[in-house]
């Protein structure tokens, strides 16, 4: 195994204690492509006047179109499968996750762990090595993480002073990383996009009711009027119109990505590029992890 990277993953999520759907989203590209690509999208972001894109902050139309243009050139480059978008989306309500005393952060190092094995491990060449870049403002403590992947046999080569403690430093044997380096997300224009896809596939399923209505209000020619029914914000309006861009543009290509069948977003054919997964206990013994 080499030890110098040969893709890269930028990584963030959607991740609010109070809030029943969180998410996390990696997106993935050869790591001779990154300079480029990154520079593409921070071209958009300063075409757009946005220092920093934040879905939190997705309120009025400039961040719209911001987001509008993210979506469009996300699309074009996973179309010429230069990049890869994977959103794993989880329920805290489902029977999984009803445990008394869940330890959700514990429960998110397991999500990232399933994203990593589903998407490193079988949606890039055998033998690709990884650099993973995880936004510096999370909610997890990634030497904690540390110590998880590396019960499971995945180990790191720490990057500077990132992770602090007596660590096993090795190469992955699993998944094949060899570097992981937080990120500062106002510097990383791919980490601004993986918010945007975080904060979307969780969005998606927590607001899919209110936007079918507001959806419907917008058919019939009520969105006005409708709109002092429904008790619609200017955010709520400008994340539906986002939704809807991206549905008509994965339509548009096939991407097989469904909203109004699932309710939120999903992709029912995973190898596809821009994926969402909400993911389902495996078996009758997958809870979620409760603190000790």
């Amino acid at each position: 195994m080499t030890d110098s990277p040969t893709h890269v993953a930028y990584s963030d999520e959607s991740y609010q204690s109070g809030s029943r759907y969180r998410s996390i989203a990696v997106i993935t590209l050869n790591a001779a492509n990154e300079s480029a690509i990154a520079e593409c999208f921070g071209n958009i972001l300063r075409e757009s006047n946005v220092g920093e894109f934040k879905w939190e902050k997705l309120r009025q139309a400039r961040e719209r179109f911001a987001a509008l243009k993210m979506l469009d050139k996300t699309i074009e480059l996973a179309m010429q499968a230069d990049l890869r978008v994977d959103t794993l989306i989880w329920d805290t309500y489902d029977h999984r996750h009803q445990v008394p005393g869940r330890d959700d952060v514990a429960n998110l190092q397991r999500m990232y762990y399933h994203l990593f094995r589903h998407v490193l491990l079988r949606r890039w060449p055998a033998g690709s090595a990884w650099h993973l870049y995880p936004d510096e403002n999370t909610a997890l403590d990634w030497a904690t993480v540390q110590d998880y992947l590396d019960a499971v046999g995945i180990g790191f080569r720490v990057d500077g002073d990132l992770f602090s403690g007596g660590f096993r430093f090795r190469l992955a044997r699993d998944f094949q990383v060899v570097q992981i380096s937080e990120v500062c997300s106002a510097e990383t224009p791919l980490c601004q996009l993986a918010d945007l896809f975080a904060g979307l596939g969780a969005f998606s399923y927590s607001a899919y009711e209110k936007y079918e209505t507001w959806l419907n209000l917008q058919s019939s020619q009520m969105l006005l009027f409708g709109d002092r029914e429904l008790n619609v914000s200017n955010r709520e309006q400008e994340r539906f119109r986002v939704m809807q861009h991206l549905d008509k543009e994965c339509k548009k290509y096939k991407l097989r990505v469904g909203l109004k069948s699932s309710r939120g977003f999903k992709t029912y054919d995973p190898s596809l590029p821009i994926n969402f997964w909400l993911y389902e206990p495996q078996h009758p013994d997958d809870k979620a992890p409760v603190k000790r």
